[in-house]
């Protein structure tokens, strides 16, 4: 932040273009067009009836948790629940839906793809409600998703989400802000126009119609060579924008899910979110510049932003190395010992962003202000986290890879794929752009 606001005031005194600037008035006017759109956003509120089939894929959840899970569900009086447990037998999981005289079924075929396919055979509504077997449903969840079906466009449904006891950790609290962020910001903004990118897949309901015709392509679709379990939601809101139909937020509808409580695990899983959103944005781009520009321009922005941040390190060095665009730091009062001016720089660089954050996000903070100490911790997650995986996930989309990291899932194909080399060389190309715009 701090660079940006010298390179518009050298651009204002001396007249000289900065590309890193231009960069950073295209992301903050993205984020006033989300603020904007956000702000017409307004939920479903007319009662609407109809058949509803609830699919729960399930690997190994602990008894408890998964109890807790149905009995919500049941109170709600869906149609029917289908639990379909794939890998290993569970015989304590397969023991409790009989007690609780929910249908299951049992594949020993590993991974949730090849579960939700079980699932929509076996469903007999026009309503596929998908959930994620560590997901808490609160009261009238299904009775609030299932109202935007009531207009026949509307082919997908996605709920309000947050997470369990945020208070916990850090972790826990960034994680329910990120939730919160998307709940406020992108999801109302790109209800509004009816191309949500990705419903997310911890409670998201689909017409069943859109599933059975989707199924094929679901188990077995390529991209760059490879097949990737990962990203399930956001395949199956591919498949309902292609179909012709709307996909869209009910914020009335709200369900709660865990968030990793270690380092290393919300590593892992952001990894594998990084992977499957970006691997999918690249296998959906086509479409959307014909048919959505707007939603492509945001994942677009949302592949090229952490690359321009980590490249904006690598060049704010070499300028403390060679002194190149020093200049720049002489509108500031800064002492004369460099140590001390490189001191004051990366301070001032922090407040600066931590106030920045503070302002693009300050509904969450209206919401939860408590949050407003953690956030310094935030920006450190974010940047150091958040933004070097993401770049990662980039460099090994055409990786092969399993569902997540749960005992006994999905595995991934066995295979050499020569064209991972290109997202490696996509990746390089815009890392090295990154650092020259910021040199």
């Amino acid at each position: 932040m701090l660079a940006f606001l010298l390179q518009l005031n050298a651009w204002a005194t001396t007249g000289q273009l900065y590309l890193f600037a231009l960069f950073m008035i295209m992301i903050w006017s993205l984020w006033l067009l989300r603020v904007t759109l956000a702000r017409y956003y307004r939920p479903w509120t007319r009662p609407y009836e109809t058949s509803t089939s609830v699919i729960i894929p399930v690997v190994d959840e602990p008894e408890e948790l998964f109890r807790s899970v149905l009995e919500r569900i049941i109170e709600q009086r869906p149609t029917e629940i289908i639990v379909v447990i794939n890998g290993p037998r569970n015989e304590t999981l397969e023991k409790l839906c009989g007690a609780l005289e929910v249908r299951w079924a049992w594949t020993e075929t590993p991974g949730k793809r090849n579960a939700l396919q079980i699932g929509v055979g076996l469903m007999t509504s026009d309503i596929a409600v998908l959930v994620d077997s560590d997901t808490v449903w609160t009261r009238d969840t299904l009775a609030e998703l299932i109202k935007p079906f009531a207009d026949p466009r509307v082919g997908g449904v996605t709920t309000r989400q947050r997470i369990l006891e945020p208070d916990r950790t850090v972790l826990t609290r960034w994680a329910d802000w990120l939730e919160n962020v998307r709940n406020e910001y992108s999801m109302p903004g790109m209800s509004v126009l009816g191309t949500i990118g990705c419903l997310p897949g911890r409670t998201i309901a689909f017409r069943r119609s859109i599933l059975v015709r989707s199924m094929e392509k679901f188990l077995t679709e390529k991209f760059l060579g490879v097949f990737l379990e990962v990203s399930d939601d956001r395949t199956l809101t591919n498949y309902t924008l292609r179909a012709g139909f709307r996909t869209v937020y009910q914020s009335t509808s709200l369900v709660y899910t865990d968030a990793p409580l270690r380092l290393g695990k919300l590593a892992k899983q952001q990894y594998r979110w990084a992977r499957g959103s970006q691997y999918n944005t690249l296998r959906m781009l086509p479409w959307m510049l014909q048919h959505t520009p707007l939603l492509a321009v945001f994942y677009l922005a949302d592949i090229v932003v952490p690359f321009v941040l980590v490249g904006s390190f690598v060049s704010w060095g070499v300028t403390l190395v060679t002194g190149r665009q020093a200049e720049l730091y002489d509108a500031l009062p800064l002492p004369t010992a460099p140590w001390a001016a490189l001191g004051l720089i990366l301070l001032l660089s922090g407040v600066l962003t931590t106030l920045s954050l503070a302002l693009r996000f300050g509904r969450h903070f209206a919401y939860r202000p408590i949050d407003l100490r953690h956030l310094p911790a935030f920006m450190l997650i974010n940047t150091f986290l958040l933004m070097p995986v993401r770049v990662l996930g980039f460099f090994r989309m055409a990786h092969n890879a399993g569902w997540g990291t749960r005992a006994g899932g999905f595995a991934g194909e066995k295979e050499r794929n020569p064209l991972l080399i290109v997202p490696y060389l996509l990746g390089a190309l815009m890392l090295g752009v990154s650092v020259m715009i910021g040199v």
